[in-house]
């Protein structure tokens, strides 16, 4: 501090003999309250003591500072401290001495500017890293002193610097700059160094490094779990039946291992599919969905394993990947695999066994990487009996099975599902959600779902149509032919007369004959295509029946 700032800030200057006297006094020592206090033996040896004490007046506040000098004692008086500092000294007996350490400190060193960018004190420690002598660089232009140094821009921005990483002869260290402030104008600037040199950084450095990593791993494991809980909403329902599927699903999903999925038609065997993929580590990249069932048997070769240019007329000039080949580091999804012709089984075997694929017209192998997820609605240990399916391509795809409920046995599972449906159908369509009363629970809950969830998403979206206003009824599902019996749109039984009791053999036949083309489509729905694959019969020869 120059003299002319030293006078402006003191207020007062006492001087006392080694008796206690006052020899000298100027200033506000002149009033006769301050002289009083500084005369006192108590008040002089706790301001000895502390070395900092307020003097609180009715209309002023001050800072003495009291301290033994040859034959006597000196007090200065300062002008009015801030409220905070009044505090403080008020607070600590002790309170100089923080402030010696503060200054001090070497590992936590300090430079100050005035308002002209000029340094008015460093602490020791920063003057022996500058290799400046005691009060050396006092007065100096901060940017003369320290390099790369920002307080001179702090001081006329009046804004702070944390956290900031400054190189000075040859060291990294962390900085922080902060403006000072007096009546609101910016007095001033202190900088200060929180760490003493590079291992220091290195250290915080590593420590930051290890939180980022823990941080990393907590996301990590919350990605995962949101990831899991997306995937499996999928599935819905609460039954325990569900939650056994959904509990299997979790098991396996990470696993890279082939899964059977088995239940019937209209299970929801496609979810599970889906929601395997999108909990096992291939998520990122594909799920393709093959339709075994639908493969002919001279197709089957360039639709699996693709095809190169030119390979057979109709082919793509370009050639075309198979459905291997896409879902190379994906899943690969066969669906109605009990389905699949048995040349074509044998042709699936090898590419399971291999993981080669070569395509038609081709002459170079293909290393593929896929996880294998088939589905079926049959019986395949039945079809292995029958010679209808392969007994070694069976192993190959069922080392794990999870087999879906029929809605039938998670009946219970109804409302969640109506709920589900009809804000997805609702959304699709463009309206709003109708409430549906206990009455539509217990008239769904009460029917039989051989097309299972399937089914019942077909006769909301039906219902829905035939809706008004916010309620969903029971009447709006009497509209739809779908809730009546499956059997009587298909052309089952009951829909065909019954032969009266001692007819002929060929009338029995036929009842028989007809009886059999009734289950037929009642078991596929009303698929005719299907009836006839089923039968072994044309298609021809079933309308033909139908029609009689």
């Amino acid at each position: 501090m120059t003299q002319a700032q030293t006078k402006k800030h003191v207020k007062g200057v006492a001087v006392l003999s080694a008796d206690g006297h006052l020899v000298v006094q100027f200033g506000v020592v002149s009033d006769p309250r301050i002289r009083s206090m500084v005369t006192d033996t108590v008040w002089l040896e706790d301001a000895l003591k502390r070395r900092v004490v307020p003097i609180l007046l009715t209309e002023a506040r001050y800072l003495a500072l009291s301290a033994d000098v040859e034959e006597g004692r000196l007090i200065l008086i300062f002008e009015e401290p801030s409220e905070n500092v009044l505090k403080f000294f008020m607070s600590v007996d002790f309170a100089v001495d923080i402030i010696d350490h503060i200054i001090s400190d070497p590992y936590d060193a300090m430079a100050i500017i005035d308002d002209d960018s000029r340094l008015v004190f460093v602490s020791p420690v920063h003057e022996k890293f500058f290799g400046l002598l005691p009060g050396e660089a006092a007065g100096r232009k901060v940017t003369e002193v320290i390099e790369n140094t920002r307080l001179n821009h702090v001081v006329s921005t009046g804004v702070a610097e944390v956290g900031q990483i400054q190189k000075m002869r040859g060291s990294e260290r962390v900085v922080s700059r902060h403006p000072i402030r007096r009546d609101g104008k910016v007095v001033g600037a202190i900088g200060r160094v929180m760490f003493k040199g590079p291992q220091q950084v290195e250290a915080l450095a590593r420590r930051i490094k290890t939180l980022e990593n823990e941080i990393a791993s907590y996301k990590s494991e919350s990605d995962a779990r949101r990831r899991e809980e997306e995937a499996l909403s999928i599935i819905v329902g609460e039954s325990q039946a569900i939650r056994s599927v959904r509990e299997e699903i979790r098991k396996v999903a990470a696993l890279d291992i082939p899964v059977l999925i088995q239940g019937e038609s209209g299970t929801g065997k496609e979810l599970v599919a889906q929601a395997l993929h999108r909990l096992s580590p291939r998520h990122s990249k594909r799920l393709i969905t093959v339709n075994a069932a639908a493969l002919p048997a001279s197709l089957v070769e360039s639709e699996l394993f693709g095809y190169e240019a030119g390979s057979f007329t109709g082919a793509d000039r370009k050639g075309r990947a198979g459905k291997f080949e896409l879902a190379d580091k994906g899943t690969i999804f066969l669906d109605e695999i009990g389905d699949m012709p048995l040349e074509v089984q044998s042709k699936l075997l090898r590419v399971l066994q291999d993981r080669i694929v070569e395509r038609v017209g081709g002459d170079r192998a293909r290393k593929i990487d896929f996880r294998l997820v088939s589905a079926t609605n049959r019986d395949l240990e039945r079809f292995i009996e029958t010679e209808k399916f392969r007994l070694d391509l069976f192993f190959r795809i069922s080392p794990v099975v999870i087999t879906l409920p029929r809605l039938s046995d998670h009946i219970e599972d109804i409302p969640l599902l109506v709920e589900h449906f009809l804000r997805d159908i609702a959304g699709q369509y463009g309206r709003a959600v109708p409430h549906v009363p206990d009455e539509v629970h217990d008239f769904l809950m009460s029917r039989k779902w051989p097309g299972n969830v399937r089914e019942l998403r077909h006769i909301l979206e039906r219902a829905l149509v035939f809706c008004e206003g916010d309620n969903l009824r029971v009447s709006n599902f009497s509209k739809n032919p779908s809730t009546e019996p499956v059997a009587e749109i298909a052309g089952s039984s009951a829909a065909l007369p019954r032969q009266p009791a001692g007819s002929t053999l060929k009338e029995q036949i036929d009842q028989l004959e007809n009886q059999l083309i009734a289950d037929a489509l009642e078991r596929f729905k009303g698929n005719k295509k299907r009836a006839a694959e089923h039968l072994q019969v044309s298609r021809s020869y079933l309308y033909k029946k139908l029609g009689e």
